[in-house]
């Protein structure tokens, strides 16, 4: 029997990456395209179609495709459909329909992108062998994918777990792009620890090596940066982004008891400078039953194949889902490689 394999496809506000990924959690070649460059949804899905063609002909596999899995922002596991996220210029589009007919009916599963990398993880990375976990995606904005006794939580519209939009400041907090105030987004996410570091320089007066920047394109790496040389305010905005953390984790805790939360993304890199506050304000905020119990981890996905990887595992899910009504197991993948 030929080796089966799926396509990951993980689509962003400017690249859309798709890959080749095997039951072993290889990635065997990836490409992408440019998002940005297609404001109509039909002429996307004509260059993603072309672009894949290509990389399936380059690598001998057209015929071993067994599923698709892809992760979008605002996309809904039920539906299929991606609803008007707002970096994407095609309001709500029937995504996976459209992209299974694309290629002759080959199973298509979506879910939002933090989702998709909690399936990774759970698949290939620290989570594997963990049947509740949270994973936390630190980017531009603040994703999550909750995993409850092996299956991650989708409630009943198919797209719960919106954790970066619970609420941390609920007086005179910070406008956050979903429109409301208060968002831990607006305050852990890359985007908002530049935002913490020019208010710091507009109200501290101690010297900085921030102050020699434009404090308009300040970004977080630049407060990395500032921190590992030594810098009081650099340090102090890894302080209070950690606390605001911490305190969160610490009520994602009390409600579904995992195993671990595991961090993605640029600003997990931060190391102590983000982790130590975290676990403090974690800790001390921790409802005491749960005191002890939960892991902080950082992904252990390869940085360049982890968005192909976590899409992938919903592929794997995808085929499953077509092909039997019975329950997707667990070792889905394992099962597959089986079968080479």
């Amino acid at each position: 029997m030929s080796k089966p394999y799926v396509l990951g496809i993980d689509i962003g506000g400017t690249n859309t990456v798709f890959g080749i990924v095997d039951a072993r959690g290889h990635v065997v070649a990836s490409d992408s395209i440019k998002t940005f460059k297609h404001p109509k949804f039909d002429e996307y899905i004509a260059d993603l179609h072309d672009g894949i063609e290509r990389l399936l002909a380059a690598n001998d596999a057209q015929d071993k495709i067994q599923g698709i899995g892809v992760g979008a922002p605002n996309a809904n596991y039920y539906t299929g459909e991606i609803q008007s996220p707002p970096n994407l210029p095609w309001g709500t589009v029937p995504f996976a329909d459209t992209l299974s007919r694309a290629f002759s009916g080959i199973p298509v599963a979506i879910t939002n992108d933090a989702n998709a990398a909690a399936l990774g993880e759970m698949t290939y990375g620290a989570a594997r062998g963990m049947k509740d976990f949270i994973m936390i995606t630190l980017g531009t904005g603040v994703g999550s994918g909750i995993v409850i006794n092996g299956q991650l939580v989708y409630g009943s519209t198919g797209v719960a777990g919106e954790l970066g939009h619970v609420i941390m400041k609920r007086r005179n907090g910070r406008v956050c792009g979903c429109g409301r105030t208060g968002c831990l987004e607006a305050y852990c996410s890359a985007t908002g620890v530049a935002r913490t570091a020019r208010e710091f320089l507009e109200i501290r007066t101690e010297p900085s090596l921030l102050r020699g920047m434009d404090i308009e394109s300040i970004t977080s790496k630049d407060v990395y940066d500032a921190a590992v040389a030594g810098d009081k305010i650099a340090k102090d905005i890894f302080e209070y982004t950690g606390n605001i953390l911490g305190e969160a984790f610490a009520d994602m805790v009390s409600f579904s008891s995992p195993q671990a939360i595991i961090l993605f993304g640029g600003l997990a890199k931060s190391g102590d400078f983000l982790l130590k506050p975290v676990k403090a304000a974690m800790d001390a905020n921790m409802f005491p039953v749960f005191r002890g119990t939960v892991k902080i981890l950082l992904s252990e996905l390869k940085e360049s194949d982890a968005a192909v990887l976590g899409a992938s595992a919903l592929g794997w899910e995808a085929k499953y889902r077509a092909t039997t009504a019975a329950p997707i197991p667990a070792n889905a993948t394992e099962t597959a490689s089986e079968h080479q």
